[in-house]
């Protein structure tokens, strides 16, 4: 009946069912549709969603709350305490062992409840030291997560220029594959007309395979580095995705000069972070001289107990007792145990100073390397950009040559490899130049200025 019903609908409305499957075409198709995301795009979503960032900020949290939990060390203890036990009658052996017992008989329950306070005082500025130490902690962990945001966006910038350079390199690719396939007919039509060998069709079949090949292997490198940015995003697997590719390259960015720079790679996160340690250090050095000083709490007591043993035989009475007082502690191994925590904090400090060297010698290295390259990568610009022109002029030229038979193909496929190879240096040397100057803000950390 259900199959009766539906021709019967398709014979009599045949305009309307047209009209609905029109619709659901559109829907499909607006369903297929990716919306592409751009490149500043990409880094708001990663610092959103990436777990590396995310673990950052949670170690933030950490440490601010461990700032609260070492100021806590400030306040006084506070305990209360209670007991219940049975006694049992004292015997006691007059006449030597096990003999002439006597038994003075005793109050067979005891129970006691108190409280007890005790408040630091001085304790060799240990509490304010370690109260520092948790603060320039805390600093390290805010300066780590600014890190970890600007490594991760460096990373997605690299990888969504990689996507839009193998994404040009595609349409270049493309676009020569429809003319390796204009000039296959063409060769095709010679050898028809006897004025060519075979071996020149074989080769244009030849050169048009190596093309399909490439445009296979380069769109399955497009996919892959899609699905790591992806990956880097933290979207869902079953997400799809696509890149700007209209976004033009910015070819008037000023580079400054090399002070510039520089003084500014010397403040960046891994060297405030170096600097910050040897700080630390120094902190955990003081930490360690405060165990020569006496340490001074004032402490307090209240109890109720029954009954009273300060007499014996005890009277069966419930009595309070309280106290308070200052006592003072100070530890005489201390004099001769704390000089090898002292010798081996001063050493801390001297290490992390020449870590800090260490990663001083570093940036700077990276920094001129990056400098370097970007002023080599902005100067070949033109070159390549000349070289284009050269490439385009020869490849017409050998092409008007050998449709008059005047070259063999193998001068030809030469040519065409060359303008292929001079339009894609002209891409990738401009992004290039991009990522370049992406890392060379990243080395200052000027990537989010």
């Amino acid at each position: 009946m259900f199959l009766k019903k539906w021709f019967s609908i398709l014979r009599y409305r045949p305009k309307k069912i047209a009209f609905i499957l029109t619709l659901l075409g559109v829907t499909t198709l607006q369903a297929q549709q990716i919306n592409p995301i751009s490149l500043q795009e990409a880094i708001k979503i990663a610092k959103e969603n990436n777990k590396n960032i995310l673990k950052s900020r949670i170690e933030v949290d950490i440490s601010k709350e461990n700032i609260k939990e070492t100021k806590e060390l400030r306040l006084p203890e506070i305990d209360f305490n209670g007991g219940y036990s049975r006694v049992t009658n004292l015997t006691e052996f007059k006449g030597g062992f096990l003999k002439d017992k006597a038994v003075t008989h005793t109050i067979p329950e005891m129970y006691n409840i108190g409280t007890a306070i005790k408040v630091p005082l001085y304790a060799g500025n240990k509490i304010n030291n370690a109260i520092a130490i948790a603060n320039q902690e805390s600093e390290i962990a805010q300066v780590k997560s600014e890190k970890a945001e600007n490594d991760i966006q460096l990373e997605v910038i690299a990888t969504y220029l990689e996507i839009q350079k193998m994404m040009e390199l595609q349409k270049i690719i493309d676009e020569n594959i429809k003319e390796e396939q204009s000039r296959l007919k063409e060769v095709q039509s010679l050898k028809t007309h006897g004025t060519i060998t075979k071996n020149e069709v074989l080769r244009a079949e030849l050169q048009l395979s190596d093309r399909e090949l490439n445009a296979l292997t380069n769109s399955k490198n497009i996919k892959i580095a899609l699905h790591e940015l992806k990956t880097i995003l933290q979207l869902p697997e079953e997400q799809e995705i696509a890149i700007d590719t209209t976004a033009s390259f910015n070819e008037d960015v000023k580079m400054d000069n090399y002070n510039f720079y520089l003084n500014n790679t010397l403040q960046n996160e891994e060297m405030r972070i170096a600097n910050q340690e040897i700080e630390i250090k120094k902190t955990e050095l003081k930490l360690a001289k405060g165990n020569y000083y006496p340490t001074i709490n004032f402490f307090g007591d209240y109890n109720l107990k029954y009954p009273n043993y300060m007499f014996f035989p005890p009277n069966p009475y419930l009595y309070s007792l309280g106290q308070v007082g200052i006592e003072a502690t100070f530890s005489l191994s201390g004099l001769y145990k704390n000089k090898t925590k002292v010798h081996i904090a001063n050493s801390r400090i001297e290490l992390q100073k020449t870590q800090s060297e260490i990663v001083k010698n570093k940036v700077q290295d990276e920094l001129f390397r990056n400098h370097t390259q970007y002023e080599e990568i902005t100067e070949k610009i033109k070159v390549v950009d000349k070289a284009l022109k050269l490439a385009t002029e020869n490849y017409r030229i050998v092409k008007l040559k050998y449709l008059n038979q005047l070259v063999l193909i193998t001068e030809m496929v030469d040519a065409d490899n060359a303008l292929l190879q001079a339009k894609y240096n002209k891409i990738a040397t401009r992004i290039d130049a991009e990522m370049k100057h992406y890392e060379l803000l990243h080395t200052a950390g000027l990537l989010n200025n």
